[in-house]
Formats: C-alpha cells, structure tokens, sequence
C-alpha cells in the first residue's frame, strides 16, 4: 500500500503533505527530525491519510493536494474537527 499523509506541525500550526509506503516508519522520521524539509518544525501530528494500491496514484494524489490550493481547502473543509 502507499499512502498520501497530512501532518500538522504543533509548533507552528502549519501543514505537510506527503507520501510514502510505510506510514508508521515515515511519521516517526518526521518526528524524530531525519526529514530535512519538517525538522525545523517538529513535532508534529498525524491528521489525515489516504491509502492506494498503485504508487502513481498517491503521488498523483499528492501533487494535486500540493500544488492545487482548491483541493488541499476542500479536503480541510471536510476533515474541520480533526484539525483542531
């Protein structure tokens, strides 16, 4: 399986979004500061995740949250009370 994964930064309140075949292994890096692009705002909170069965859809799945504002605000607007 890979997964598609929101974290949320309990420093700063921001978000990541991210992807990857071991969920468990990858949040523990992003929490254990081994992640380059989150150490500086670790710890974090793991939020939301999607599971798929083909690599190229999570990574499609990714990019769209990445790099489309409308997509990431509407899955916030449907996940509102995990977030607080």
């Amino acid at each position: 399986m890979f997964y598609v994964y929101v974290l949320k930064s309990k420093k700063d309140d921001n978000f990541y979004i991210g992807s990857t075949n071991n969920l468990k292994k990858r949040f523990t890096e992003h929490n254990s500061g081994e992640v380059s692009s989150t150490k500086l705002r670790k710890p974090f909170d793991l939020v939301y995740y999607e599971s798929y069965k083909a690599e190229k859809d999570a990574r499609k799945r990714e990019h769209n949250l990445k790099l489309r504002s409308r997509a990431f605000a509407q899955l916030k607007k449907r996940i509102q009370e995990s977030l607080k």
